[in-house]
């Protein structure tokens, strides 16, 4: 059941109109705001649960105090 070897080939050429390809960076611009969003609330929650288990840093908030 051997088909025919598969055959290579070398892509020498990609037309995009510029419009498209302005509409695909502003839709990944656009998407890019809700991932930060949700990063930036694990990262939250996770330092959050990090300093609650290491019981935080009473020394670091000494050292910054006006």
């Amino acid at each position: 059941m051997n088909g025919p070897p598969p055959q290579r080939f070398v892509v020498v050429d990609l037309r995009i109109p510029f419009f498209r390809l302005v509409f695909f960076f502003v839709k990944a611009a656009l998407a890019v705001i809700p991932a930060a969003i949700i990063l930036s609330i694990i990262g939250f929650v996770l330092s959050a649960l990090f300093w609650a288990v290491t019981g935080g840093a009473p020394d670091l908030m000494e050292r910054f105090k006006l």
